[in-house]
């Protein structure tokens, strides 16, 4: 295969031997590079990726979808086993998030966030390589960049909040960023969480990459923490495409997940940890 895509942590397993948790993360195998993309909240990341044989070691770039500490928590195990590496994303994964969640018989606001400094992690070994624009990190591959939101009905969670001001506001999700990946079968779409958007950002990836085939979808859509008649609106949106392959994991929800499986039939597929895409170029 020339291109693979492996889901190294996700919340969950189909065989024994594994480690579900709330997270995600996938490595990126293609004909030049290995790609970590997310790390996951860092139970699972080295004990997964033993158990699939693969070395993170040879990881030549880690990108990181988002600033979350589901997605970003495994960064530290990656580091002590690998050592330096170049880190690609956006500068707002450093900011501090929070998430209204019920604490006894009230709601506060949750740190949620990158769990360590930026020098706590550069002094690691984080290169941080800080990427605000749509862009090719590597040949046939690229990541989103902040991806315009034009959909009416991909509205957000608005529990999400940031501090600015000294007020609480919604969390705006610029760093929401997806990887594309240009295969001859089409476009590998790999989300982190798809904060911004599913729709949004499969109509920015075709836009920006002119390719009009999707041959897959892999990852997070959030769609769990959204109202259901977003669900629905989505699955419209997204018969204008040929999607060839439905993965997803992590944040879609066991609802949507029920929902888009009876849509896509055999063309869906659970995410779990160990799930592997592959595309021959032949």
């Amino acid at each position: 295969m020339d291109w693979k895509i492996t889901v190294l942590c996700e919340n969950t397993v189909a065989s024994p031997g594994f480690l579900g948790e709330h997270g995600f993360a996938a490595l990126v195998e293609t004909p030049e590079e290995t790609i970590l993309f997310d790390t996951g909240q860092g139970f699972g990341l080295v004990q997964n990726a033993l158990r699939l044989q693969k070395d993170l070691r040879r990881v030549t770039r880690l990108v990181l979808s988002h600033g979350h500490f589901d997605h970003t928590g495994g960064l530290l195990s990656f580091l002590g086993i690998h050592g330096p590496c170049d880190v690609t994303a956006h500068p707002d994964v450093l900011v501090e998030r929070f998430r209204w969640m019920p604490v006894g018989s009230e709601e506060k606001p949750l740190s949620i966030g990158i769990p360590w400094h930026e020098a706590y992690l550069t002094t690691r070994g984080a290169r941080f390589r800080w990427q605000r624009e749509f862009a090719e990190i590597s040949p046939n591959v690229f990541i989103s960049g902040e991806v315009p939101r034009k959909t009416a009905f991909e509205t957000g969670d608005p529990k999400f909040v940031v501090r600015k001001n000294g007020q609480w506001a919604p969390d705006p999700f610029l760093d929401d960023y997806s990887l594309f990946v240009v295969t001859p079968r089409g476009l590998i779409v790999l989300l982190g969480c798809a904060h911004a958007g599913l729709i949004n950002i499969l109509n920015h990836a075709v836009e920006k990459t002119g390719e009009e085939r999707i041959h897959a979808i892999v990852g997070g859509t959030h769609l769990g923490f959204s109202p259901e008649v977003q669900t629905e609106d989505t699955l419209r949106a997204l018969r204008k495409y040929r999607i060839e392959v439905l993965a997803t994991s992590h944040c879609t929800g066991q609802r949507p997940v029920a929902r888009l499986a009876a849509e896509f039939g055999d063309r869906f597929a659970f995410g779990h940890v160990g799930f592997v895409l592959g595309v021959f170029s032949g």
